[in-house]
């Protein structure tokens, strides 16, 4: 029987050292986000999380929150929360449009990038991703779109393989069913 896309998407960023969470709510993401946070979170405005409440659901468990003014923040925070446009299944990847400044720094800045993923909108391949990023493309173009695939490594320091030197040490998906099936939206 061939893998679904959820099984394979969860199989490989578990393997790029990703930690992936199944059938979350916004309470349960709230509450781990909480447990495994030091420091704020940087959050910046995502339409699909707005509408979550995620912002009220984080407060509630004690997260202290930047929503805001990001940049002035981003050094000091322990961490960012993004939506996803997607995910890849076949690289356990999670793909971004990060144009907003915030959405760049939360992802990339703090040591601890957390992701809520609708797992409807994982996709099975790069191909299947062409549409969706075409029409991110037609719809603004000129955007960063970021392709996440574990935390950020590298292995340029005298070909040692480094995690978190560029990045996040630590990236969190959290799968939300129901949050949006629009690969437009993160």
């Amino acid at each position: 029987m061939a893998e679904s896309n959820l099984d394979l998407f969860i199989r490989v960023a578990e393997k790029a050292s990703a930690s992936v969470l199944q059938d979350c709510d916004t309470v349960f993401a709230a509450t781990y986000i909480s447990e495994h946070l030091t420091g704020t979170l940087l959050l910046p405005h995502s339409p699909s999380l707005q509408r979550l409440g995620i912002q009220d659901t984080l407060a509630q468990a004690g997260v202290n929150l930047v929503t805001g003014d990001v940049r002035q923040q981003a050094a000091a925070a322990g961490g960012g929360l993004t939506g996803a446009n997607f995910g890849i299944a076949d690289t356990g990847t999670i793909v971004l449009e990060s144009t907003d400044e915030a959405t760049r720094l939360a992802s990339t800045l703090p040591e601890q990038h957390f992701v809520l993923l609708d797992p409807g909108k994982i996709l099975v391949d790069g191909i299947a991703a062409v549409a969706p990023l075409r029409a991110l493309h037609q719809r603004d173009a000129r955007n960063f779109i970021a392709y996440i695939t574990g935390p950020s490594r590298t292995a340029d320091i005298e070909r040692v393989l480094t995690i978190g030197v560029h990045g996040p040490k630590q990236l969190h998906i959290l799968l939300l069913p129901g949050i949006s099936d629009d690969p437009l939206e993160n």
